[in-house]
């Protein structure tokens, strides 16, 4: 999959609150905060957690995250 820098926006998460499937991660970003749904598994995967830098790649229906 090809990324471009118009999609991606970099942010310092917030806040991870987790459940068995589903965790929901918040971004800071210089436009305001972000809400993502992602799998438990991702968060674990990326180790994410308040503070740690990361970029929210928009698309037309969902916003994904990778780490910075």
């Amino acid at each position: 999959m090809e990324e471009s820098i118009r999609n991606q926006l970099p942010g310092t998460v917030k806040s991870v609150v987790s459940d068995k499937v589903l965790s929901e991660v918040i971004v800071e970003t210089s436009i305001g905060e972000i809400a993502s749904i992602i799998t438990t598994r991702s968060v674990q995967k990326m180790k994410l957690m308040p503070g740690d830098k990361v970029f929210a790649r928009g698309e037309s229906t969902n916003v994904s995250l990778r780490r910075a």
